[in-house]
């Protein structure tokens, strides 16, 4: 097992190839209640031995981002109030990222602030969605515009989950940890490159120190900035658009499937705003098209996706800004972009 600090608004660690139920036994000795916030499909594989000292409560969601709305919320705060759930106890997020979030939130908001800790099953939820301290839910106007900054108090990677997934999960939540090779980790791409989803299945090592170099590369940024003032937004390359796509494709593509094809855009634009060169950007859809995640997105949806632009996080007033790199490691933002240029970088991902 390898501990990685992450360093907040408080110090906590994730904990990489753990056993879950013994770390999480640990942290719950002097608790009187502890909140599990799950699926209906993990019910059976979450059960936890009645010798822990602390009372279990079961609370089932909604799988995907269906869990991340105000009803799910709404049923979630009022669940804690009948249990009478207080300060001192815990709330538990066991599942993908949808679930860590909505978790995380339902922590940050109850009594202005309980604890939580995260239990990702899905590389994504592993890699970025558990681990940061953000918390939330969607509204209408797009993915996660509504939610708080609230750090966990451990964040327990099990990779035995891994064999629970299925193929298309699984390269969706590499999608995130491309993300941080092209970011800040060199050495992630070289472990990527080449590598298709049954090779990964077959070397558990190589994806477990994918992993553990996501997770650093992520306890790296937020340490520096927590609350997303400005070098934080780094974590956001690709999702510019990926965000848009989610929310225009109704959430029928996962998370990861978005990113990819945002990943390809963001690199596209950094090519026609800042050079960046094409074999960088070939080497994006190299690495993205060897996990069978998609690079294109049709181009009738443009009109519609443009729009959906300004809900990003990143907009001031009405600018769009962009997270992209001028070369593998380094960064950028674009904030100058004309409608031309999102145009062009997006007729080169269009199908």
């Amino acid at each position: 097992m390898k501990r990685i600090s992450v360093s907040a608004e408080r110090n906590y660690d994730v904990q990489v190839d753990c056993d879950w139920r013994v770390e999480l036994a640990t942290l719950v000795e002097n608790r009187s209640r502890i909140a599990i916030v799950h699926t209906d499909a993990m019910r059976d594989a979450i059960a936890l031995s009645a010798n822990l000292a602390a009372e279990v409560f079961y609370f089932n969601v909604p799988d995907g981002e269906a869990a991340k709305s105000f009803e799910t919320i709404s049923k979630l705060w009022n669940w804690l109030g009948a249990a009478g759930f207080t300060r001192s106890d815990l709330i538990v997020g066991i599942g993908g990222g949808a679930i860590t979030d909505v978790s995380g939130f339902a922590a940050a908001s109850w009594l202005r602030g309980i604890d939580w800790v995260g239990v990702p099953t899905s590389i994504a939820g592993m890699v970025d969605a558990a681990v940061g301290g953000k918390t939330g839910i969607n509204s209408d106007y797009g993915k996660n515009l509504i939610g708080a900054f609230h750090s966990p108090i451990a964040v327990l990677v099990d990779t035995s989950w891994l064999s629970t997934l299925s193929d298309r999960d699984l390269a969706a939540g590499m999608a995130e940890v491309i993300k941080c090779g092209f970011i800040a980790d060199k050495e992630i791409l070289s472990l990527l490159k080449g590598q298709s989803v049954s090779t990964l299945r077959a070397d558990l090592p190589r994806v477990v120190a994918l992993i553990e170099a996501a997770v650093s590369v992520k306890a790296t940024v937020v340490a520096s900035d927590f609350k997303e003032s400005f070098a934080r937004e780094v974590l956001n390359y690709g999702h510019t658009l990926a965000h848009a796509i989610e929310l225009h494709s109704k959430y029928s593509l996962r998370h990861g499937e978005a990113v990819s094809i945002g990943l390809v855009f963001a690199a596209e634009l950094s090519n026609i705003k800042e050079h960046l060169n094409p074999d960088v950007v070939a080497m994006h859809r190299e690495i993205v098209s060897g996990l069978g995640l998609p690079i294109s997105y049709p181009r009738q949806a443009w009109s519609e996706l443009l729009p959906l632009l300004a809900l990003d996080k990143k907009a001031r007033g009405k600018k769009l800004r962009f997270v992209g790199l001028s070369e593998i490691g380094k960064t950028i933002r674009i904030e100058n972009a004309t409608e031309n240029e999102l145009t062009a970088a997006y007729e080169r991902i269009s199908s």
